[in-house]
């Protein structure tokens, strides 16, 4: 098996490598990076490459490990129970199978999403690293062992909103997706926007990374975002001319699509007011 990108997706050859690299040590794939860069989608565009099926485990604050194993769900036994119901007396009817039974279950190898880790409790990623590592874990209600038919390809993603344990990060293969440069997003956008005026795409860009180099900035306008901002110039049919701007107006045009909280809109306000009496 080996992952060279899709025909929808831009990978970059060190992205390819450490792919392949974790498919060949059949290692957990860690990628990290900014929101917006692509991490989720990683997966998505692997399972396709390789013609597997792909499972998704999103992680929320609330998630526990033990849920990508099994729940165990009393309640509704212990209401069979005052019920009479017959299905009662086997425990099997009420265990719920998680994403990580589901992998190990596959008859033939599947794509494991384990999606925004560190969203978690610190202590998520240490409660999984021994079912990770050895691909089973134990039913304790059941008393039967769950393990791996086919090893899974497993890919992590994390936006570094947490520091991981090292023992975690021992037992992955390690990739961070650095944001694009100019070439690359320009290969990004000829994707998701083919055919885009050359003129227009570099007055965008070229606007978009200055916007992202702004110092004081506290969200930095995205991948996805830029995406959204040139479908949007589109759609409005604009040219290169129209994006020029003036210390009159340092705001880009449809800037809602790029800066999404106030402090960064006041940001740039404040710059075209500071523009604006240098030339008084």
């Amino acid at each position: 098996m080996h992952f060279d990108g899709t025909e929808t997706y831009v990978a970059t050859e060190d992205l390819k490598v450490a792919v392949n690299a974790a498919v060949t040590l059949e290692r957990p794939l860690l990628v990290k990076g900014e929101p917006g860069t692509g991490k989720t989608e990683l997966a998505r565009q692997v399972a396709q490459s390789l013609g597997l099926e792909m499972i998704e485990w999103n992680i929320k604050s609330t998630t526990k490990a033990q849920q990508g194993l099994y729940e165990y769900d009393a309640v509704s036994r212990l209401r069979d129970s005052q019920l009479g119901e017959a299905r009662v007396h086997d425990v099997a009817n009420y265990i719920r199978r998680g994403k990580l039974w589901q992998a190990f279950e596959a008859d033939r190898k599947v794509v494991l999403l384990i999606d925004e880790v560190d969203k978690a409790d610190i202590e998520f990623p240490n409660d999984l690293l021994q079912e990770l590592d050895r691909m089973e874990f134990h039913v304790y209600e059941t008393g039967e062992t769950i393990a791996a038919r086919v090893r899974p390809i497993v890919i992590i993603t994390s936006n570094n909103e947490k520091e991981l344990p090292d023992a975690f990060l021992r037992r992955c293969f390690f990739h961070y997706i650095r944001f694009p440069d100019m070439e690359t997003m320009k290969q990004i956008v000829e994707v998701h926007h083919p055919g885009i005026k050359p003129q227009l795409l570099t007055a965008a860009l070229t606007q978009f990374f200055e916007l992202r180099e702004t110092s004081g900035l506290k969200k930095k306008p995205s991948t996805s975002e830029v995406l959204d901002w040139l479908k949007l110039l589109l759609a409005e049919d604009m040219s290169a001319e129209d994006l020029k701007r003036d210390g009159a107006n340092a705001l880009p045009k449809l800037h809602g699509a790029l800066l999404k909280n106030e402090q960064d809109v006041h940001l740039f306000e404040r710059l075209a007011f500071m523009a604006r009496g240098q030339r008084r």
